[in-house]
């Protein structure tokens, strides 16, 4: 396969202009930068029914509601590599989602890196989810998020296992999973003008304290020594993305210990794709998918009658 066309117009852009990479631009610089290109790529945020930002156990969030009274949850990470990012990042994804889902969706603020080390973000994001489990508002509540989102979704869901609160699905979105990852996914993804190999080890460089701290399960969940009893998962990820291998290991370390696990690989793509549906038309249908299987995972949980 080659980069699908509308990617490949995207990369020639950034090559036209000379687009600097995050990895090297201040902190300042970077942050600001990710925020406009993921807006300008989202295109115009759908409206949802309400929006609201409210304090979940200290940590900021903003909740998402649909038009229809539910309450199916989805806590949602933003991407960013622990790094970059803020509730904003995630709004246009979390307005589609809540709109296709029709789920309440609560977008999470928490602490980045390389301010607040990990475990600070893993931590943020399991406090706000045990504090939406708790609302008087929320049923059934599932985890989710793109990239280092993707990552801290599955740390969280981990996390829940044992601590609770109940989570009834996790959408895992290209999601980090091995500090120490050596594949040929990684290894091949070099493009200056694309998420490459340098944007991974950034990243990982600003989130872990020390290397060894990448051993640990909450900073790489593929290296958890138990899979089992982990909620249903749906992982979406790209072609031609550094992380593709070790989210697909992540899929298969789940399917094998008997974890319902549905994978869908994106031909053509590149990482960050899914929160670009305002210029690629993959992003919708990659929506599309995350918001059924959301679906059927509230279905089936009213069903069971599972609660949070």
């Amino acid at each position: 396969m080659t980069l699908d066309p509308q990617v490949e117009q995207y990369r020639a852009e950034r090559e036209r202009q000379r687009v600097t990479p995050l990895y090297e631009l201040t902190l300042a610089q970077a942050r600001a930068e990710d925020l406009r290109s993921i807006q300008d790529a989202a295109g115009d945020p759908e409206p949802v029914a309400e929006v609201y930002d409210a304090d979940a156990s200290g940590v900021p969030v903003r909740v998402y509601r649909p038009a229809t009274a539910t309450t199916d949850v989805l806590v949602y990470f933003f991407g960013g590599g622990w790094t970059l990012g803020t509730i904003d990042t995630a709004d246009a994804i979390c307005r589609r989602l809540t709109n296709a889902t029709g789920c309440v969706t609560v977008a999470v603020g928490y602490r980045l890196a390389p301010e607040w080390k990990f475990p600070a973000a893993v931590h943020d994001c399991h406090a706000a989810t045990r504090w939406v489990a708790e609302q008087d508002w929320a049923g059934h509540v599932a985890v989710g998020g793109d990239s280092a989102g993707g990552n801290l979704a599955a740390s969280v869901a981990l996390l829940a296992r044992d601590n609770g609160p109940r989570l009834v699905h996790q959408l895992l979105v290209y999601p980090n999973t091995d500090h120490r990852a050596d594949t040929a996914s990684l290894r091949d993804n070099t493009d200056r003008y694309l998420f490459n190999r340098h944007s991974v080890a950034w990243y990982w460089d600003n989130y872990l304290a020390d290397p060894a701290d990448g051993a640990d399960p909450l900073a790489s969940p593929l290296r958890a020594t138990d899979h089992g009893g982990l909620p249903a998962a749906t992982i979406i990820t790209a072609e031609y993305d550094p992380l593709r291998d070790e989210g697909e290991a992540y899929a298969r370390a789940l399917a094998e210990a008997g974890v319902p696990t549905e994978l869908t690989r994106f031909p053509g793509m590149a990482h960050g794709f899914f929160t670009m549906f305002g210029v690629l038309p993959a992003a919708t249908r990659a929506v599309a998918i995350a918001a059924a299987r959301l679906r059927a995972a509230f279905t089936d949980a009213d069903r069971d009658g599972r609660t949070g």
